[in-house]
């Protein structure tokens, strides 16, 4: 969550990020559309800067998005001491100097997580290790993190080097705003999420949590996956559309979409569907199918119909989650 309205920010064609150099353009989508961008864009309040990224407005233009990614994330409230570009160059250049980047084995917080790549090509790919390898280098407290590797590769699309997206995910990373949150980094904290996305499922989905309950062994297992849906099931263009907003309002608008993505999946389930008992993999094949059923924009439009809770009641309800975790016992990986 951005805590102080930005300075103006001129965005001038003039002064272009060299953003691209990891980018498969085979595989990127073109720009939405080609629309005139005020020059103080980025000096508009809060408000009316979420009201752009929900509308789609940073799809217009690949130089403005990555524009707008690197302001809004150095704006980012963050610990004190936290890595930066300089700080990744040294430790790069410490780990990868002499070894190739394959003689190094990715973190162990990703042991058994997906690594999606969108639009990256074979340099990005490569570019996306070593920036999670020195993740790891420089956050050792960080044990679990399935997200992550999605963040990283969606930003590398809009950074102008690894040194650039390395500082900006550490930020996204050590954010401190009270009562909101960017990336779960322990497995008690992804777990935590996972059942107070439950939680809102089961309050503003009745229909589909109904439908998962009575056709799943066991519920929590399918909403485990939530995130999953959100940043390796959606296809690149959803997926970036939900990243834009992700970053003015942290984590809350996740559950929004997810329960948007949720709701439209029971709307679309056949009686056929219906009797099939891997609802997982049933709900994976949906969203990784979801422009036959919604473009990106009405998904957007009904995520943010839904009455939720306020930002401070989610991050409670979070809390009470991880709690009952604790009490229980759950606090580390069990067997994946």
């Amino acid at each position: 969550m951005i805590t102080s309205e930005a300075d103006t920010w001129d965005i001038d064609a003039s002064s272009c990020l060299s953003c691209g150099q990891f980018v498969d353009w085979d595989k990127m989508p073109e720009p939405e559309q080609e629309v005139h961008i005020p020059q103080d864009i980025l000096g508009k309040p809060l408000k009316e800067l979420k009201k752009l990224a929900r509308e789609g407005y940073w799809a217009a233009s690949h130089t403005l998005r990555a524009q707008v990614y690197h302001r809004l994330i150095q704006q980012v409230a963050c610990r004190l001491i936290t890595p930066d570009a300089l700080v990744y160059r040294d430790v790069a250049s410490r780990l990868f100097g002499k070894l190739s980047v394959s003689s190094h084995p990715l973190p162990e917080f990703l042991e058994g997580c997906s690594m999606p790549t969108y639009c990256l090509n074979l340099e990005g790919v490569t570019a996306l290790k070593k920036i999670l390898i020195c993740v790891a280098n420089l956050f050792p407290d960080i044990t679990y993190s399935p997200i992550l590797p999605s963040l990283v590769a969606l930003l590398l699309h809009y950074s102008e080097d690894e040194a650039q997206c390395f500082e900006n995910i550490s930020r996204l990373i050590a954010s401190n705003t009270p009562h909101t949150s960017y990336i779960d980094q322990s497995f008690l904290a992804h777990r935590a999420s996972s059942m107070t996305f439950g939680d809102l499922a089961n309050k503003h989905c009745p229909a589909a949590h109904k439908l998962i309950a009575s056709t799943s062994e066991n519920v929590f297992e399918v909403y485990s996956e939530w995130l999953s849906w959100l940043f390796h099931d959606l296809p690149f263009n959803y997926a970036i559309r939900v990243f834009d907003v992700y970053l003015l309002e942290g984590q809350k608008v996740l559950y929004r979409i997810a329960l948007a993505l949720l709701k439209q999946y029971r709307l679309s389930v056949t009686s056929t569907e219906l009797e099939r008992t891997d609802t997982k993999a049933d709900l994976q094949a949906f969203v990784q199918n979801i422009a036959e059923h919604m473009t990106v924009d009405k998904l957007l439009e009904r995520a943010f119909g839904i009455r939720l809770f306020s930002r401070k009641e989610i991050w409670l309800l979070q809390m009470a989650n991880r709690k009952a975790l604790m009490e229980r016992g759950i606090t580390m990986v069990q067997s994946r």
